[in-house]
């Protein structure tokens, strides 16, 4: 199934857009170190939701701004988001054979070059976002973008909730403790997707607070959607190993709520978001419809 089937015109728009910068920002697979090249590319440009790329146009569209602005930082998260990928499928980490309906990076390219793949993809995802002449923000606008990414990858982010994770496999953790986690790992880039389409587009700081809460709760909702997919989903539907949580002895939050309590989590979680962008009106429709899509998605 193309992840795209599941949203409305606009945003399919706004994933081809993302599919073009995306192939730009990438070195060419034919110069040197092509193996390298290679594993970066198939990497990235392999299919996907591009949700966090969406995120950033959706919040900049919430904001009036629909220009080349947003190119680089929506290459920038996905960037990110493709090589804290790689390196959670490696053996040592995830140990996934799986990503997006084919065999992972680590798999076709060995483990070696899919570490450096996904260290020149983080590297490449700030060089893009400092550089890109499209971006047209203040020097102070700027490096606040690149601290924001930063601080998602990193020990507060998604290093931190990567390490987290780790260490609660075969351990039982409350729902606040599983929240947390996810709130790094996962839900750190998502906020930071959002806050970089507002930076990008000039929010004010109160409409900097609303996308933060509205990025809050879609990252929490992605994320209790990911967990119930990996219950009740078929492998060759959601393009990675269904039951693959349950067999690690992950905490998740069907193993700590159940599965209905689960779902309304989900819906209290969709419906804060919702809240969240209320003040932006007609303008917020595409952050409606990513909210909707993270919480009722196929895979």
């Amino acid at each position: 199934m193309n992840p795209s089937s599941e949203l409305g015109a606009d945003l399919k728009s706004l994933i081809a857009r993302a599919e073009e910068a995306l192939a730009r920002s990438l070195p060419p697979e034919d110069t040197a170190p092509v193996e390298l090249h290679r594993a970066m590319r198939y990497a990235v440009l392999g299919g996907g939701k591009r949700l966090r790329p969406l995120l950033v146009y959706a919040a900049g569209h919430a904001l009036g701004e629909a220009g080349p602005c947003l190119d680089a930082p929506a290459c920038a998260v996905e960037l990110i988001h493709a090589y804290s990928l790689v390196h959670d499928d490696l053996p040592a980490m995830d140990d996934d054979d799986m990503r997006r309906g084919r065999p992972t990076c680590h798999v076709v390219f060995g483990e070696a070059m899919a570490i450096l793949a996904g260290d020149a993809l983080q590297a490449l995802a700030f060089e893009w976002l400092a550089h890109d002449v499209e971006l047209g923000v203040s020097p102070a606008r700027c490096v606040e973008m690149l601290r924001v990414l930063g601080r998602a990858c990193g020990a507060e982010g998604m290093a931190g909730g990567q390490a987290l994770d780790l260490i609660a496999v075969g351990h039982k953790l409350g729902l606040a403790e599983l929240e947390h986690m996810h709130a790094c790992k996962t839900g750190a880039l998502i906020r930071a997707a959002v806050r970089l389409g507002g930076l990008a587009a000039g929010a004010s700081d109160d409409a900097l607070e609303a996308l933060d809460r509205y990025a809050h709760a879609v990252g929490l909702a992605f994320q209790v959607r990911d967990d119930i997919l990996d219950v009740e989903g078929e492998s060759h539907v959601i393009g990675k190993t269904a039951g693959k949580d349950a067999a690690s002895d992950k905490p998740t939050f069907p193993s700590i709520l159940g599965m209905e309590a689960s779902r309304e989590h989900l819906a209290r979680l969709t419906a804060d978001a919702l809240a969240a962008i209320a003040p932006f009106g007609k303008q917020g429709i595409l952050l409606e419809e990513l909210a909707r899509y993270a919480a009722a998605r196929l895979r």
